[in-house]
């Protein structure tokens, strides 16, 4: 099997890590992008985790739009409350508030507790998944095995509006080349307190440890469309090959262009109609759907959690 997730991120996140000014009042593309995610995935039956931010889950005005992904089969995940990639920097007892206030908000909004959590820009901790061992998360899924993580940091830098200071606090953005060393297959965290944590890392090609997420596959379809199926198609050799049961991650400018918002045409990708977006997104889907069942991240990681194989790798943040 292989499971589909979507990091839920709205668009006073974007806004915010770019550095522009009136996220502060929270705007929202939810209700416009909720319903154009739903009926992309009932094309393909497909039942997906969504990772939802704890603010928008407690604002009112989204609550219409993420009580559908409920209503509409799928699951939810915790994806912080303030979406902020600099996670790694909190200390323990703001973890914990963080996550139980989005806990919180995603139970009101949907009628559905989260059970698995991903940091934002993949940000993480030992303090994090000592607070997701101690409120029964079943899995993690915070961790991209990439060594391309700093060229990622330094486009964004390059292209964000960020102060000296905003650059700082965000000078481990998206991790260092050792993200590059861990495990792409699923493991167990070993935590030093003796309890242990399921990670079930966002996929990247084994070996060559780079990404094949579908803002990636985006990114080559401009170049050419027989670019992105062969790398797709290497992609998924390589995870036969070495046993590798794909995480495969969405995002919401994978599927909705700047002809459905226009306050983000800013953004790379966003000249993309959504039509376009859409096509390439059916492509991916049909490659995957001819290799693995695919599933949302509960219903994978209760089945890696039957493995008694599972690689044990102890907690270190260097």
């Amino acid at each position: 099997m292989a499971s589909i997730s979507l990091d839920l991120d709205n668009l006073w996140s974007y806004m915010k890590t770019h550095g522009d000014l009136g996220w502060e009042s929270f705007p929202s593309y939810l209700d416009v992008f909720i319903p154009h995610v739903l009926d992309a995935l009932d094309r393909w039956n497909l039942k997906i985790t969504f990772f939802i931010v704890g603010q928008d889950a407690a604002l009112d005005k989204n609550k219409d739009a993420l009580s559908l992904i409920t209503k509409r089969g799928h699951e939810v995940g915790n994806h912080s409350f303030d979406h902020e990639p600099w996670l790694h920097l909190y200390a323990k007892e703001r973890i914990q508030q963080e996550i139980q206030k989005t806990e919180d908000s995603i139970k009101q909004a949907t009628g559905q507790s989260p059970c698995g959590f991903r940091g934002p820009g993949f940000s993480w901790s030992p303090d994090l998944f000592e607070v997701l061992v101690e409120r029964n998360y079943l899995f993690d899924a915070s961790t991209l095995p990439t060594y391309l993580g700093p060229l990622a940091r330094m486009y964004y830098f390059w292209t964000a509006k960020l102060t000296e200071e905003e650059k700082k606090e965000r000078a481990e953005l998206f991790g260092t080349y050792k993200e590059g060393f861990r495990p792409v297959k699923a493991y167990q965290w070993s935590l030093g307190n003796g309890s242990s944590l399921l990670e079930i890392p966002v996929t990247t090609i084994p070996w060559f440890k780079s990404p094949f997420h579908l803002s990636y596959l985006l990114y080559l379809s401009r170049f050419s469309k027989l670019l992105m199926s062969t790398y797709l198609g290497t992609a998924l050799f390589m995870c036969r090959m070495t046993g590798t049961l794909p995480s495969f991650l969405l995002h919401p400018l994978d599927l909705i262009g700047g002809d459905q918002i226009p306050q983000l045409a800013f953004f790379p990708g966003m000249d993309l109609s959504s039509d376009k977006k859409l096509q390439v997104f059916d492509k991916v889907i049909c490659t995957l759907s001819k290799h693995y069942k695919l599933v949302n991240m509960t219903t994978h990681a209760k089945a890696l959690l039957e493995n008694k194989n599972l690689k044990t790798v102890k907690v270190r943040q260097d």
